[in-house]
């Protein structure tokens, strides 16, 4: 295979009046640095300039991240690391040159899943007193159908016409989301939303198929605030053995709490509405808290009669996560069953802990479900 040789260019980000030299860069493969803006832009200016084909470096905040874009050049995409082995050969050589091969499918990549980098993560800026995400759901490099009527790139100067595309985004967790919750629908038409969501965020995973905890592409260990309640698990979500159920008069009393709007003309808001952290979500989250505060789940059994659960608690650092009672036993399906949730803080706290948000969890079991919600602290 005949050697190209090598060309760097293109820093992360570009002023709006550079341009490549032609006579530096045709018939080479160029070495661009990710950085912000649209990816396949560099490549489209690699090819006015002549180039032969393009290596896309992630900067260190996306790790081993390597999203799939439709390229106007042959070309790939790299991690910082090798980045570093490539431009340390280039800068070493009086004549580097390399060669593309022809790609090719790679499969039980691990870990996996990991959180992109792009993903959307919480607080919650509207109200801190319900947790988000509420899950997290595969959203990169996923082969979906695609308009022929735009290009793959959408770029000027692209006239490709393409069935097919591998998108990466948020927008491409939600078509996963939305269709478990279909299934969901069509397998319990009984179900409410509020049932349905439950059902997805309790039975999701925080470990990735190694059994470790699943990490931020920059390889740091993720939470709450990034995944939610962890990665979506569809199979585990058709047989929760619990749900957090919440009816429409729920979210009414929600809204009045939350903002005060009065959403039903027919609803008028109590004087003094149950606190948002109040509604029953299958997660809890609690804004300020430097005393202690208690708070109210209801859970319905949809698995079998006779079901038994007991709780298990990790307590976020520097609070108490107090459970009672700490066994439900339910004897028929549908059955409703109320618990409290007490979470206390414990102890003086460094500085450094203020404003943070430190993350617990609660589970009921029966040894055949685990009905796992996340609690999230943010420290006065």
């Amino acid at each position: 295979m005949q050697h190209t040789p090598w060309f760097l260019a293109l820093p992360p980000t570009l002023p709006t009046n550079f341009a490549l030299s032609p006579k530096k860069v045709r018939g080479k493969i160029v070495v661009c640095l990710r950085g912000s803006g649209l990816r396949v832009g560099k490549g489209l200016e690699v090819k006015r300039a002549g180039g032969a084909a393009i290596v896309l470096g992630n900067p260190p905040m996306y790790g081993s991240e390597v999203p799939v874009d439709a390229h106007v050049l042959p070309g790939t995409a790299v991690s910082m690391a090798d980045v570093d082995t490539i431009l340390s050969y280039i800068n070493s050589s009086t004549n580097p040159a390399a060669y593309l091969e022809r790609s090719r499918t790679v499969v039980d990549v691990k870990p996996s899943p990991v959180m992109a980098q792009f993903s959307s993560r919480g607080p919650n800026v509207l109200e801190p007193s319900i947790l988000k995400p509420d899950v997290t759901a595969p959203g990169l490099n996923i082969l979906a159908a695609w308009s022929e009527s735009s290009s793959p790139t959408k770029l000027d100067g692209d006239n490709r016409v393409v069935k097919y595309n591998i998108i990466s985004g948020t927008s491409m967790s939600c078509p996963h989301v939305s269709a478990t919750a279909v299934l969901l629908k069509s397998a319990h038409p009984d179900w409410s939303a509020a049932a349905i969501r439950s059902a997805i965020m309790t039975t999701a995973t925080t470990n990735n198929a190694e059994g470790g905890p699943i990490t931020n592409a920059d390889g740091t260990v993720a939470g709450p605030m990034d995944y939610g309640s962890g990665h979506i698990r569809p199979k585990h979500a058709m047989d929760p053995g619990l749900v957090y159920d919440a009816s429409f008069q729920d979210y009414l009393l929600y809204a009045c709490a939350s903002g005060g709007a009065q959403l039903d003309r027919s609803f008028p808001c109590p004087a003094s509405p149950p606190r948002p952290h109040e509604l029953n979500y299958p997660s809890v989250a609690i804004h300020g808290l430097n005393g202690s505060t208690t708070v109210h789940r209801t859970v319905t059994n949809v698995g079998e009669p006779g079901a038994h659960y007991s709780v298990a608690v990790v307590e976020p650092m520097g609070f108490s996560v107090k459970v009672s009672p700490t066994s439900l036993a339910f004897a028929r399906t549908g059955e409703k069953k109320t618990f409290t949730i007490k979470i206390a803080a414990t102890g003086k706290r460094s500085r450094r802990m203020k404003r943070k948000y430190l993350a617990g969890s609660y589970t009921w079991s029966d040894e055949v479900h685990a009905v796992r919600s996340p609690v999230v602290v943010l420290v006065a």
